[in-house]
């Protein structure tokens, strides 16, 4: 079964950086997007930087010129750099299913998630 792996959340200061890593594992094929949402507690989940089937990034208007996203085969990245409070959250690899996928992304529909991994900015 697919399954997506995080890593590299932690805590920084606001100003820092930090690098979000995410390795698909279990796909038939590596034509799908990929996407990275995060979430805070008692608020829904917001799409934050993808890449779809076609390599064409995608950006939430809140970090656009501050993180970049790439992708290599089945890793995809997140560069986060110039961090601040408010990108305080939990940190959720996505892939695509096209099938049964319910989130809506980037105009790709995400379906199978990562177990999240925490990032915390401190001002």
């Amino acid at each position: 079964a697919p399954q997506l792996a995080e890593s590299g959340g932690g805590s920084v200061q606001a100003g820092g950086s930090l690098t979000l890593s995410c390795t698909a594992t279990g796909f038939s094929n590596s034509g799908y997007c990929m996407a990275w949402f995060r979430q805070v507690a008692g608020k829904e989940r917001e799409g934050v930087a993808g890449i779809g089937s076609d390599g064409t990034p995608t950006y939430g208007n809140s970090v656009r010129g501050r993180f970049t996203v790439s992708r290599a085969f089945n890793t995809l990245s997140l560069q986060m750099n110039l961090l601040r409070p408010e990108d305080t959250a939990m940190y959720y690899c996505a892939a695509e299913d096209s099938v049964y996928g319910r989130t809506w992304y980037g105009g790709c529909r995400f379906g199978f998630w990562g177990q999240g991994t925490q990032v915390t900015v401190s001002s």
